[in-house]
């Protein structure tokens, strides 16, 4: 038998526009490219269902994945990135670094955006575990986001460092975890 096995998947590339908030931002055309080349990755793990986050860039990763499968897919509440709306585009990369790392370090006060890192990651964990009680037969993707990604995968498994795992997710970037424990097993990254 099978050890049920739920995928995460972070979105593809995107077109950063500064005029336009981050939740709004579109893949790039080599992020389409990503994802459809993605796709074909993730048919050994048999999966039979995407969920996406609201935001366009995720709906986006996920709609190309699942034409490119064959497979039903839909968005749903709750997996979202960090909430920083209204927060002001953050052009330096390593101001930017900065910010993300104080909401690691820092998960119970609000440091970056209108959300703490606990908030967030309590958030992703209602949503996720809302999707596997929706779809208890399925081999789940679930589209989502970098920092969310990082603070719900470092809360089920404590061995990995948050800053240093943020840094390293590549866009896209696969991860299949185990249920019901959510313990990274292994990652796909897009040839």
């Amino acid at each position: 038998m099978n050890t049920p096995k739920l995928l995460f998947v972070r979105h593809a590339a995107v077109t950063r526009n500064p005029a336009q908030a981050s939740h709004s931002w579109s893949l790039s055309a080599n992020g389409r490219f990503q994802a459809a080349q993605l796709a074909p990755q993730l048919t050994a793990h048999q999966p039979t269902r995407i969920i996406t986050s609201e935001e366009t860039k995720a709906q986006e990763t996920g709609q190309i994945i699942a034409q490119n499968l064959g497979l039903p897919w839909g968005t749903a509440p709750g997996l979202q990135e960090h909430d920083r709306h209204g927060a002001p585009y953050i052009a330096r990369h390593e101001d930017f670094v900065t910010a993300v790392s104080q909401l690691f370090t820092h998960p119970n006060k609000l440091v970056f955006g209108n959300e703490t890192a606990q908030a967030a990651r309590e958030r992703m964990e209602t949503a996720v575990q809302q999707q596997l009680a929706t779809y208890p037969n399925d081999t789940l993707i679930i589209v989502t986001h970098g920092t969310i990604l990082t603070l719900f995968l470092c809360q089920h498994n404590p061995h990995l460092n948050p800053i240093t795992f943020w840094q390293n997710l590549p866009l896209p970037w696969v991860g299949i975890v185990t249920l019901p424990t959510f313990s990274l097993t292994n990652t796909l990254l897009h040839k």
